[in-house]
Protein backbone atom coordinates (compact mmCIF):
# COMPACT_ATOMS: atom_id res chain seq x y z
CA UNK A 1 0.00 0.00 0.00
CA UNK A 2 1.44 3.39 -1.01
CA UNK A 3 1.88 6.24 1.45
CA UNK A 4 -1.08 8.23 0.14
CA UNK A 5 -3.42 5.24 0.45
CA UNK A 6 -2.16 4.57 3.98
CA UNK A 7 -2.89 8.16 5.03
CA UNK A 8 -6.33 8.14 3.35
CA UNK A 9 -7.13 4.89 5.15
CA UNK A 10 -6.10 6.49 8.42
CA UNK A 11 -8.40 9.44 7.69
CA UNK A 12 -11.25 6.97 7.28
CA UNK A 13 -10.38 5.32 10.56
CA UNK A 14 -10.17 8.58 12.49
CA UNK A 15 -13.41 9.90 10.99
CA UNK A 16 -15.12 6.54 11.51
CA UNK A 17 -16.11 6.32 7.83
CA UNK A 18 -16.91 2.75 6.74
CA UNK A 19 -15.25 1.27 3.69
CA UNK A 20 -17.23 0.43 0.59
CA UNK A 21 -16.70 -3.30 0.39
CA UNK A 22 -15.02 -6.34 1.91
CA UNK A 23 -12.01 -6.12 -0.38
CA UNK A 24 -11.30 -2.62 0.89
CA UNK A 25 -11.55 -3.92 4.44
CA UNK A 26 -9.04 -6.67 3.72
CA UNK A 27 -6.61 -4.10 2.31
CA UNK A 28 -7.21 -1.70 5.16
CA UNK A 29 -4.73 -1.79 8.01
CA UNK A 30 -4.04 0.92 10.50
CA UNK A 31 -1.48 -0.84 12.68
CA UNK A 32 -1.14 -4.08 14.57
CA UNK A 33 -3.27 -3.01 17.53
CA UNK A 34 -6.12 -0.98 16.05
CA UNK A 35 -9.38 -2.68 15.27
CA UNK A 36 -10.58 -2.97 11.71
CA UNK A 37 -13.57 -0.86 10.75
CA UNK A 38 -16.60 -2.91 9.84
CA UNK A 39 -19.52 -2.35 7.57
CA UNK A 40 -22.83 -1.65 9.32
CA UNK A 41 -24.61 -4.32 7.23
CA UNK A 42 -22.00 -6.86 6.14
CA UNK A 43 -24.43 -9.43 4.77
CA UNK A 44 -26.52 -6.99 2.76
CA UNK A 45 -25.08 -6.67 -0.75
CA UNK A 46 -27.60 -4.03 -1.85
CA UNK A 47 -27.95 -0.65 -0.22
CA UNK A 48 -31.00 1.54 -0.19
CA UNK A 49 -30.72 5.02 -1.81
CA UNK A 50 -30.26 6.80 1.52
CA UNK A 51 -27.27 4.60 2.46
CA UNK A 52 -25.75 5.05 -1.01
CA UNK A 53 -26.13 8.82 -0.72
CA UNK A 54 -24.51 8.83 2.71
CA UNK A 55 -21.64 6.67 1.42
CA UNK A 56 -21.07 9.04 -1.50
CA UNK A 57 -21.03 12.01 0.88
CA UNK A 58 -18.45 10.22 3.05
CA UNK A 59 -16.30 9.48 0.01
CA UNK A 60 -16.47 13.13 -1.01
CA UNK A 61 -15.47 14.22 2.50
CA UNK A 62 -12.39 11.97 2.51
CA UNK A 63 -11.44 13.08 -1.01
CA UNK A 64 -11.73 16.73 0.01
CA UNK A 65 -9.53 16.20 3.07
CA UNK A 66 -6.88 14.46 0.98
CA UNK A 67 -7.01 17.23 -1.64
CA UNK A 68 -6.49 19.79 1.12
CA UNK A 69 -3.60 17.74 2.45
CA UNK A 70 -1.91 17.90 -0.95
CA UNK A 71 -2.75 21.47 -1.98
CA UNK A 72 -2.16 23.18 1.37
CA UNK A 73 1.60 22.88 0.84
CA UNK A 74 1.48 24.77 -2.48
CA UNK A 75 -0.89 27.38 -1.03
CA UNK A 76 1.47 27.99 1.89
CA UNK A 77 4.43 28.27 -0.48
CA UNK A 78 2.56 30.66 -2.74
CA UNK A 79 1.66 32.98 0.14
CA UNK A 80 5.06 32.99 1.84
CA UNK A 81 7.08 33.39 -1.37
CA UNK A 82 5.96 37.04 -1.60
CA UNK A 83 7.53 37.84 1.77
CA UNK A 84 10.91 36.09 1.33
CA UNK A 85 12.71 39.16 -0.01
CA UNK A 86 11.17 41.45 2.61
CA UNK A 87 12.19 39.13 5.44
CA UNK A 88 15.72 38.84 4.04
CA UNK A 89 16.07 42.63 3.97
CA UNK A 90 14.54 43.06 7.41
CA UNK A 91 16.53 40.45 9.34
CA UNK A 92 19.45 39.64 7.08
CA UNK A 93 19.85 36.51 4.99
CA UNK A 94 21.07 34.19 7.76
CA UNK A 95 18.57 35.25 10.44
CA UNK A 96 15.72 35.09 7.91
CA UNK A 97 16.61 31.48 7.08
CA UNK A 98 16.75 30.67 10.79
CA UNK A 99 13.25 32.10 11.24
CA UNK A 100 12.05 30.07 8.25
CA UNK A 101 13.42 26.92 9.87
CA UNK A 102 11.17 27.52 12.87
CA UNK A 103 8.24 27.10 10.48
CA UNK A 104 9.80 23.94 9.05
CA UNK A 105 10.27 22.46 12.51
CA UNK A 106 6.70 23.36 13.50
CA UNK A 107 5.24 21.77 10.37
CA UNK A 108 7.29 18.61 10.83
CA UNK A 109 6.22 18.23 14.46
CA UNK A 110 2.56 18.67 13.53
CA UNK A 111 2.77 15.96 10.89
CA UNK A 112 4.96 13.71 13.02
CA UNK A 113 2.37 13.80 15.82
CA UNK A 114 -0.57 13.23 13.48
CA UNK A 115 -1.18 9.73 14.83
CA UNK A 116 -1.76 11.08 18.32
CA UNK A 117 -4.83 13.16 17.45
CA UNK A 118 -7.10 14.11 14.55
CA UNK A 119 -4.63 13.19 11.82
CA UNK A 120 -6.36 15.13 9.04
CA UNK A 121 -6.13 18.40 11.01
CA UNK A 122 -2.49 17.81 11.98
CA UNK A 123 -1.42 16.84 8.45
CA UNK A 124 -3.23 19.67 6.66
CA UNK A 125 -1.91 22.21 9.19
CA UNK A 126 1.60 20.73 9.08
CA UNK A 127 1.65 20.76 5.28
CA UNK A 128 0.48 24.38 5.19
CA UNK A 129 3.14 25.51 7.69
CA UNK A 130 5.81 23.52 5.82
CA UNK A 131 4.64 25.26 2.66
CA UNK A 132 5.18 28.62 4.32
CA UNK A 133 8.74 27.56 5.09
CA UNK A 134 9.35 26.38 1.53
CA UNK A 135 7.95 29.59 0.08
CA UNK A 136 10.31 31.69 2.17
CA UNK A 137 13.37 29.52 1.63
CA UNK A 138 12.84 29.25 -2.14
CA UNK A 139 13.56 32.98 -2.35
CA UNK A 140 16.08 33.34 0.47
CA UNK A 141 18.50 30.59 -0.56
CA UNK A 142 18.98 31.69 -4.22
CA UNK A 143 19.34 35.27 -3.02
CA UNK A 144 22.00 34.34 -0.45
CA UNK A 145 23.91 32.10 -2.88
CA UNK A 146 23.79 34.74 -5.61
CA UNK A 147 25.22 37.36 -3.23
CA UNK A 148 28.09 35.30 -1.78
CA UNK A 149 29.21 33.41 -4.90
CA UNK A 150 32.12 34.69 -7.00
CA UNK A 151 31.17 35.53 -10.59
CA UNK A 152 32.95 32.47 -11.99
CA UNK A 153 31.02 30.08 -9.72
CA UNK A 154 27.57 31.69 -9.55
CA UNK A 155 25.98 29.08 -11.78
CA UNK A 156 27.63 26.05 -10.19
CA UNK A 157 26.79 27.12 -6.63
CA UNK A 158 23.26 28.06 -7.69
CA UNK A 159 22.75 24.61 -9.21
CA UNK A 160 23.88 22.95 -5.97
CA UNK A 161 20.69 24.38 -4.43
CA UNK A 162 18.63 22.28 -6.88
CA UNK A 163 20.96 19.31 -6.32
CA UNK A 164 20.19 19.41 -2.60
CA UNK A 165 16.45 19.44 -3.38
CA UNK A 166 16.55 16.42 -5.71
CA UNK A 167 18.77 14.53 -3.26
CA UNK A 168 16.14 15.19 -0.60
CA UNK A 169 13.45 13.85 -2.94
CA UNK A 170 15.52 10.70 -3.60
CA UNK A 171 16.10 10.13 0.11
CA UNK A 172 12.38 10.55 0.83
CA UNK A 173 11.56 8.00 -1.90
CA UNK A 174 13.94 5.50 -0.32
CA UNK A 175 12.75 5.95 3.28
CA UNK A 176 9.18 5.74 1.93
CA UNK A 177 9.68 2.10 0.97
CA UNK A 178 7.26 -0.19 2.75
CA UNK A 179 9.92 -2.08 4.72
CA UNK A 180 11.42 1.20 6.02
CA UNK A 181 8.84 3.87 6.89
CA UNK A 182 6.18 3.60 4.18
CA UNK A 183 3.89 1.30 6.13
CA UNK A 184 0.84 1.63 8.44
CA UNK A 185 3.00 1.54 11.57
CA UNK A 186 5.64 4.16 10.78
CA UNK A 187 4.20 6.53 8.15
CA UNK A 188 3.88 9.38 10.67
CA UNK A 189 7.62 9.13 11.45
CA UNK A 190 8.35 9.65 7.76
CA UNK A 191 6.21 12.81 7.75
CA UNK A 192 8.09 14.18 10.75
CA UNK A 193 11.60 13.44 9.44
CA UNK A 194 12.02 16.95 8.04
CA UNK A 195 12.43 18.15 11.63
CA UNK A 196 15.90 16.61 11.61
CA UNK A 197 16.82 18.54 8.47
CA UNK A 198 15.50 21.79 9.96
CA UNK A 199 17.60 21.34 13.11
CA UNK A 200 20.72 20.43 11.11
CA UNK A 201 20.37 23.41 8.78
CA UNK A 202 19.79 25.77 11.71
CA UNK A 203 22.96 24.56 13.40
CA UNK A 204 25.02 24.89 10.21
CA UNK A 205 23.71 28.41 9.55
CA UNK A 206 25.53 29.63 12.67
CA UNK A 207 28.80 28.84 10.84
CA UNK A 208 27.78 30.69 7.66
CA UNK A 209 28.91 34.30 7.16
CA UNK A 210 26.29 36.93 6.45
CA UNK A 211 26.03 38.18 2.88
CA UNK A 212 28.74 40.84 2.39
CA UNK A 213 26.45 42.66 -0.05
CA UNK A 214 23.74 42.88 2.59
CA UNK A 215 26.23 44.07 5.21
CA UNK A 216 27.73 46.78 3.02
CA UNK A 217 24.79 47.93 0.91
CA UNK A 218 21.90 47.62 3.37
CA UNK A 219 23.68 48.11 6.72
CA UNK A 220 26.68 50.18 5.50
CA UNK A 221 29.09 48.08 7.56
CA UNK A 222 32.17 47.94 5.34
CA UNK A 223 34.47 46.33 7.92
CA UNK A 224 32.08 43.46 8.55
CA UNK A 225 31.47 43.08 4.81
CA UNK A 226 35.22 42.72 4.17
CA UNK A 227 35.53 40.24 7.04
CA UNK A 228 32.69 38.18 5.60
CA UNK A 229 34.28 38.25 2.14
CA UNK A 230 37.62 37.10 3.51
CA UNK A 231 35.92 34.11 5.15
CA UNK A 232 34.07 33.28 1.94
CA UNK A 233 37.06 33.68 -0.40
CA UNK A 234 39.63 32.18 1.93
CA UNK A 235 42.11 35.01 1.31
CA UNK A 236 42.82 38.58 2.43
CA UNK A 237 42.71 40.19 -1.01
CA UNK A 238 39.04 41.00 -1.61
CA UNK A 239 39.48 44.33 -3.38
CA UNK A 240 38.02 43.10 -6.67
CA UNK A 241 34.85 41.90 -4.93
CA UNK A 242 34.55 45.13 -2.95
CA UNK A 243 34.77 47.19 -6.15
CA UNK A 244 31.86 45.21 -7.59
CA UNK A 245 29.85 45.58 -4.36
CA UNK A 246 30.52 49.35 -4.29
CA UNK A 247 29.10 49.59 -7.80
CA UNK A 248 25.96 47.85 -6.58
CA UNK A 249 25.78 50.25 -3.64
CA UNK A 250 25.94 53.18 -6.05
CA UNK A 251 23.08 51.63 -7.96
CA UNK A 252 21.04 51.18 -4.77
CA UNK A 253 21.82 54.74 -3.66
CA UNK A 254 20.92 56.29 -7.01
CA UNK A 255 17.22 55.69 -6.50
CA UNK A 256 14.57 54.71 -4.02
CA UNK A 257 13.94 51.17 -2.90
CA UNK A 258 12.40 49.17 -5.74
CA UNK A 259 8.96 47.75 -5.04
CA UNK A 260 7.18 44.96 -6.90
CA UNK A 261 4.98 47.50 -8.68
CA UNK A 262 8.04 49.47 -9.82
CA UNK A 263 9.48 46.32 -11.36
CA UNK A 264 6.50 46.30 -13.74
CA UNK A 265 6.37 50.05 -14.37
CA UNK A 266 10.09 50.86 -14.77
CA UNK A 267 11.23 50.16 -18.31
CA UNK A 268 14.75 49.04 -17.36
CA UNK A 269 13.36 46.32 -15.06
CA UNK A 270 10.40 45.17 -17.13
CA UNK A 271 12.32 43.05 -19.63
CA UNK A 272 14.44 41.07 -17.12
CA UNK A 273 11.36 40.61 -14.92
CA UNK A 274 9.39 39.16 -17.85
CA UNK A 275 12.23 36.74 -18.59
CA UNK A 276 12.46 35.76 -14.90
CA UNK A 277 8.73 35.01 -14.67
CA UNK A 278 8.71 33.09 -17.95
CA UNK A 279 11.63 30.89 -16.88
CA UNK A 280 9.80 29.88 -13.71
CA UNK A 281 6.57 29.31 -15.61
CA UNK A 282 8.46 27.13 -18.11
CA UNK A 283 9.81 25.01 -15.27
CA UNK A 284 6.40 24.24 -13.76
CA UNK A 285 4.31 24.08 -16.96
CA UNK A 286 6.73 21.79 -18.77
CA UNK A 287 4.93 18.65 -17.60
CA UNK A 288 7.57 17.37 -15.18
CA UNK A 289 4.95 16.69 -12.51
CA UNK A 290 2.79 14.88 -15.06
CA UNK A 291 5.74 12.63 -15.88
CA UNK A 292 5.93 11.51 -12.26
CA UNK A 293 2.15 11.09 -12.26
CA UNK A 294 2.29 8.67 -15.20
CA UNK A 295 5.56 6.91 -14.35
CA UNK A 296 4.20 4.27 -11.95
CA UNK A 297 1.47 3.17 -14.38
CA UNK A 298 3.92 2.96 -17.27
CA UNK A 299 6.38 0.93 -15.23
CA UNK A 300 3.58 -1.45 -14.26
CA UNK A 301 2.54 -1.93 -17.88
CA UNK A 302 6.17 -2.68 -18.76
CA UNK A 303 5.94 -5.72 -16.50
CA UNK A 304 7.87 -4.34 -13.54
CA UNK A 305 6.41 -6.05 -10.49
CA UNK A 306 7.47 -3.34 -8.04
CA UNK A 307 7.32 -0.03 -9.93
CA UNK A 308 8.24 1.88 -6.78
CA UNK A 309 11.87 0.83 -7.37
CA UNK A 310 11.71 2.13 -10.95
CA UNK A 311 10.36 5.42 -9.57
CA UNK A 312 13.35 5.55 -7.24
CA UNK A 313 15.47 4.98 -10.36
CA UNK A 314 13.89 8.10 -11.87
CA UNK A 315 14.85 9.96 -8.69
CA UNK A 316 18.42 8.69 -9.02
CA UNK A 317 18.60 9.87 -12.65
CA UNK A 318 17.20 13.19 -11.40
CA UNK A 319 20.09 13.50 -8.96
CA UNK A 320 22.83 12.37 -11.36
CA UNK A 321 21.90 14.84 -14.11
CA UNK A 322 21.51 17.71 -11.65
CA UNK A 323 25.06 16.96 -10.50
CA UNK A 324 26.10 16.97 -14.16
CA UNK A 325 24.51 20.39 -14.55
CA UNK A 326 26.71 21.69 -11.71
CA UNK A 327 29.74 20.87 -13.86
CA UNK A 328 28.32 22.04 -17.18
CA UNK A 329 26.65 25.31 -16.21
CA UNK A 330 29.92 27.29 -16.02
CA UNK A 331 31.26 25.69 -19.19
CA UNK A 332 28.30 25.50 -21.56
CA UNK A 333 26.46 28.51 -20.13
CA UNK A 334 22.93 29.03 -18.78
CA UNK A 335 21.18 29.80 -22.06
CA UNK A 336 22.70 26.83 -23.89
CA UNK A 337 21.68 24.37 -21.19
CA UNK A 338 18.16 25.82 -21.08
CA UNK A 339 17.78 25.38 -24.84
CA UNK A 340 19.25 21.86 -24.81
CA UNK A 341 17.03 20.84 -21.90
CA UNK A 342 13.83 22.31 -23.33
CA UNK A 343 14.47 20.87 -26.81
CA UNK A 344 15.11 17.42 -25.39
CA UNK A 345 11.96 17.61 -23.26
CA UNK A 346 9.95 18.63 -26.36
CA UNK A 347 10.92 15.48 -28.27
CA UNK A 348 10.53 13.25 -25.19
CA UNK A 349 6.99 14.58 -24.63
CA UNK A 350 6.05 13.66 -28.20
CA UNK A 351 7.55 10.18 -27.84
CA UNK A 352 5.73 9.81 -24.52
CA UNK A 353 2.34 10.58 -26.10
CA UNK A 354 2.97 8.20 -29.03
CA UNK A 355 3.99 5.47 -26.60
CA UNK A 356 0.89 5.95 -24.45
CA UNK A 357 -1.44 6.01 -27.47
CA UNK A 358 -0.03 2.76 -28.88
CA UNK A 359 0.43 1.09 -25.51
CA UNK A 360 -2.58 -1.22 -25.87
CA UNK A 361 -1.67 -2.20 -29.45
CA UNK A 362 2.07 -2.69 -29.11
CA UNK A 363 3.32 -4.07 -25.80
CA UNK A 364 6.90 -2.92 -26.45
CA UNK A 365 5.71 0.69 -26.50
CA UNK A 366 5.75 0.60 -22.71
CA UNK A 367 9.54 0.40 -22.88
CA UNK A 368 9.60 3.35 -25.29
CA UNK A 369 7.51 5.37 -22.86
CA UNK A 370 9.70 4.26 -19.95
CA UNK A 371 12.83 5.40 -21.80
CA UNK A 372 11.14 8.71 -22.57
CA UNK A 373 10.45 9.22 -18.85
CA UNK A 374 14.12 8.82 -17.92
CA UNK A 375 15.27 11.07 -20.78
CA UNK A 376 12.65 13.73 -20.02
CA UNK A 377 13.79 13.93 -16.40
CA UNK A 378 17.43 14.02 -17.52
CA UNK A 379 16.87 16.94 -19.88
CA UNK A 380 14.82 18.76 -17.22
CA UNK A 381 17.62 18.60 -14.67
CA UNK A 382 20.29 19.66 -17.15
CA UNK A 383 18.77 23.11 -17.49
CA UNK A 384 15.10 24.01 -16.83
CA UNK A 385 15.16 22.48 -13.33
CA UNK A 386 18.03 24.27 -11.58
CA UNK A 387 18.84 27.32 -13.72
CA UNK A 388 15.73 29.54 -13.23
CA UNK A 389 16.28 29.65 -9.46
CA UNK A 390 19.69 31.33 -9.56
CA UNK A 391 19.48 33.08 -12.92
CA UNK A 392 16.93 35.58 -11.57
CA UNK A 393 19.44 36.78 -8.98
CA UNK A 394 21.89 37.45 -11.82
CA UNK A 395 19.42 39.69 -13.66
CA UNK A 396 19.03 42.26 -10.87
CA UNK A 397 21.15 44.38 -8.59
CA UNK A 398 20.84 44.74 -4.84
CA UNK A 399 17.92 47.19 -5.00
CA UNK A 400 15.40 45.25 -7.09
CA UNK A 401 16.74 41.74 -6.36
CA UNK A 402 14.56 40.87 -3.28
CA UNK A 403 11.33 41.99 -4.97
CA UNK A 404 12.24 40.25 -8.24
CA UNK A 405 13.06 36.97 -6.48
CA UNK A 406 9.81 37.18 -4.52
CA UNK A 407 7.77 37.62 -7.71
CA UNK A 408 9.63 34.85 -9.51
CA UNK A 409 9.16 32.51 -6.56
CA UNK A 410 5.46 33.37 -6.39
CA UNK A 411 5.15 32.65 -10.12
CA UNK A 412 6.75 29.25 -9.60
CA UNK A 413 4.52 28.30 -6.70
CA UNK A 414 1.39 29.62 -8.42
CA UNK A 415 2.06 27.56 -11.56
CA UNK A 416 2.81 24.55 -9.34
CA UNK A 417 -0.56 24.97 -7.64
CA UNK A 418 -2.47 25.50 -10.90
CA UNK A 419 -0.80 22.48 -12.52
CA UNK A 420 -1.67 20.25 -9.57
CA UNK A 421 -5.23 21.56 -9.52
CA UNK A 422 -5.95 21.33 -13.26
CA UNK A 423 -3.88 18.38 -14.43
CA UNK A 424 -6.33 15.64 -13.34
CA UNK A 425 -9.08 17.35 -15.36
CA UNK A 426 -6.82 17.94 -18.38
CA UNK A 427 -5.59 14.36 -18.23
CA UNK A 428 -9.16 13.10 -17.98
CA UNK A 429 -10.14 15.11 -21.05
CA UNK A 430 -7.03 14.50 -23.19
CA UNK A 431 -6.04 11.04 -21.99
CA UNK A 432 -2.71 9.86 -23.46
CA UNK A 433 -2.69 12.88 -25.81
CA UNK A 434 -1.94 15.16 -22.84
CA UNK A 435 1.80 15.13 -23.55
CA UNK A 436 1.20 16.59 -27.01
CA UNK A 437 -0.24 19.56 -25.12
CA UNK A 438 2.87 19.77 -22.95
CA UNK A 439 5.05 19.49 -26.05
CA UNK A 440 3.30 22.56 -27.48
CA UNK A 441 3.81 24.50 -24.25
CA UNK A 442 7.49 23.51 -24.16
CA UNK A 443 7.94 24.62 -27.77
CA UNK A 444 6.54 28.08 -26.99
CA UNK A 445 8.87 28.51 -24.02
CA UNK A 446 11.84 27.21 -26.03
CA UNK A 447 11.26 29.86 -28.70
CA UNK A 448 10.94 32.52 -25.98
CA UNK A 449 14.27 31.46 -24.45
CA UNK A 450 15.96 31.49 -27.86
CA UNK A 451 14.85 35.02 -28.70
CA UNK A 452 14.63 36.73 -25.29
CA UNK A 453 16.97 35.13 -22.73
CA UNK A 454 20.57 36.45 -22.68
CA UNK A 455 23.63 34.51 -21.61
CA UNK A 456 24.76 35.59 -18.11
CA UNK A 457 27.76 33.30 -17.58
CA UNK A 458 30.69 35.27 -16.16
CA UNK A 459 29.06 38.65 -16.84
CA UNK A 460 28.62 41.64 -14.55
CA UNK A 461 25.28 43.34 -13.93
CA UNK A 462 26.16 46.07 -16.42
CA UNK A 463 26.99 43.55 -19.13
CA UNK A 464 23.78 41.61 -18.47
CA UNK A 465 21.81 44.87 -18.66
CA UNK A 466 23.41 45.59 -22.02
CA UNK A 467 22.44 42.11 -23.22
CA UNK A 468 18.82 42.76 -22.27
CA UNK A 469 18.90 46.03 -24.16
CA UNK A 470 20.19 44.20 -27.24
CA UNK A 471 17.38 41.65 -26.96
CA UNK A 472 14.86 44.44 -26.53
CA UNK A 473 16.06 46.58 -29.43
CA UNK A 474 17.11 43.72 -31.67
CA UNK A 475 20.42 45.42 -32.37
CA UNK A 476 23.92 44.39 -31.38
CA UNK A 477 25.08 48.02 -31.44
CA UNK A 478 24.24 50.69 -28.93
CA UNK A 479 25.59 53.16 -26.37
CA UNK A 480 26.59 50.80 -23.60
CA UNK A 481 27.14 53.61 -21.13
CA UNK A 482 23.57 54.83 -21.55
CA UNK A 483 22.26 51.33 -21.12
CA UNK A 484 24.20 50.89 -17.91
CA UNK A 485 22.98 54.20 -16.49
CA UNK A 486 19.40 53.25 -17.32
CA UNK A 487 19.80 49.93 -15.53
CA UNK A 488 21.52 51.52 -12.56
CA UNK A 489 18.45 53.34 -11.42
CA UNK A 490 17.02 55.66 -14.02
CA UNK A 491 13.51 56.57 -12.90
CA UNK A 492 12.22 56.63 -16.47
CA UNK A 493 9.04 54.68 -16.85
CA UNK A 494 7.01 53.69 -19.84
Amino acid sequence: MTEDKIIVSHYRHVLDIPLDDRRAINNYTINSTDEMPTLPYPMNTTQDPWVKKESAASEGWVTMLWSLSVSSFAVGGMIASVFGGWLGDKLGRIKAMLVANILSLTGALLMGCSKLGPSHIFIISGRAVSGLYSGLISGLVPMYIGEIAPTTLRGALGTIHQLAIVMGILISQIVGLEFILGNPDRWHIMLGLSAGRAILQSLLLFFCPESPRYLYIKLEKEVKAKKSLKRLRGCDDVNKDMIEIRKEKEEASSGQKVSMIQLFTTSSYRQPLLVALMLHMAQQLSGINAIFYYSTGIFQSAGIRQPVYATIGVGAVNTVFTALSVVLVEKAGRRSLLLIGMSGMFFCAIVMSVGLILLNKLAWMSYVSMTAIFLFVSFFEIGPGPIPWFMVAEFFGQGPRPAALALASFSNWFCNFITGLCFPYIEGFCGPYVFFLFAGVILVFTLFIFFKVPETKGKSLEEIAAEFQKKKSGSSQGPKGAVEMEFLGSPETA
